[in-house]
């Protein structure tokens, strides 16, 4: 059964890590995918995406935008409904981390931080909440972290972008479930991805495993099965939550 046949999702951030297992689930259940990436260096992976996408039988689009520019954000959505007609389920998953002791931390890391992170949740959010609202459907999903409901040492900018994520999610929700527009927000872990390879051995891994009551990092394919929860029918009553994906870590 696939669970989101024919509708048209908007996933920032999804020429690597979590986003990509995003989009590739999003696919496998039927849903168009338009996706973002915001480098040349990326350029590579985000076409060999599309293509992947293409070949389980869905529409798909790499777009090149920056989340944290707020007319790129509008110029896509712009072009995302010219292209698709619709956007039924937008993925903020786009963000970025300089992590710093706050003594050392710049204002100028905490500004690009904020923009990427928090910022680019509130400029894409904003445009596509309206098709959702004139068809009164539609599922935002944001993706935070158990940083922002935690904190961390030496990710203070992180944290803050994160956790300001949780509080827009709900507020976002109570404004728009009148018009059945959801939104929710998922607060991954510690993730096996690119940018976690770093601790996937070693001393560090084995000091942030101890710290999980399930003893390892998540695969990013779990998350996405998380998106695809709060996207589908199966949460249609689920909204302004919180779903933290992290193996027990915050308890």
């Amino acid at each position: 059964m696939k669970l989101l046949e024919n509708k048209v999702a908007i996933i920032t951030g999804a020429a690597r890590g979590i986003g990509e297992a995003i989009a590739l689930k999003f696919a496998e259940h039927g849903a168009q995918i338009a996706f973002t990436y915001v480098s040349d260096s990326s350029a590579e992976k985000a076409a060999a995406l599309e293509k992947k996408l293409a070949g389980l039988g869905v529409k798909a689009k790499a777009y090149k935008s920056n989340a944290g520019d707020y007319a790129q954000c509008e110029t896509l959505v712009n072009d995302v409904l010219k292209e698709f007609g619709n956007v039924d389920i937008c993925v903020n998953n786009a963000g970025i981390s300089k992590d710093n002791l706050l003594l050392r931390l710049t204002p100028e890391q905490w500004d690009d931080v904020i923009r990427v992170n928090l910022n680019g949740v509130f400029y894409m959010t904003k445009q596509v909440i309206k098709p959702m609202m004139k068809l009164k459907n539609g599922t935002i999903i944001n993706m935070s972290s158990v940083i922002g409901e935690m904190g961390n040492a030496g990710q203070s900018s992180y944290a803050a972008s994160k956790a300001g994520i949780i509080g827009f999610t709900k507020s976002v929700a109570k404004e728009l479930g009148s018009r059945n527009v959801r939104c929710n927000a998922i607060a991954p872990g510690f993730v096996e991805t690119d940018m976690t390879s770093y601790l996937k051995e070693g001393e560090t891994a084995d000091k942030y495993k101890a710290g999980i009551p399930l003893g390892r990092f998540a695969s990013a394919e779990e998350i996405a099965n998380t998106a695809l929860f709060l996207a589908s029918d199966w949460g249609k009553y689920i909204t302004g939550q919180v779903i933290s994906v992290c193996g027990g870590l915050n308890m």
